[in-house]
């Protein structure tokens, strides 16, 4: 699944540990969400649209092997 949590992320200037402790997850869990190697939990997506003010379909984007 694709993400804009980096692109997002840096447009305001924040760390990896700053966004993690912005949404009490560690910076390893921003970094994994990033890249692609962990899907965000329901809350932690919500948590993400939230703090970005975008809702979750504008931050993820399925892979088309995700899709039906």
């Amino acid at each position: 699944m694709k993400n804009r949590v980096s692109e997002l992320r840096m447009d305001r200037g924040l760390t990896q540990g700053e966004l993690g402790e912005a949404l009490g997850v560690s910076r390893q869990t921003v970094n994994s969400v990033e890249n692609g190697r962990y899907l965000p939990s329901l809350p932690l997506a919500f948590a993400l649209g939230r703090f970005f003010d975008l809702p979750i379909e504008k931050l993820f984007e399925p892979d088309e092997e995700d899709v039906g």
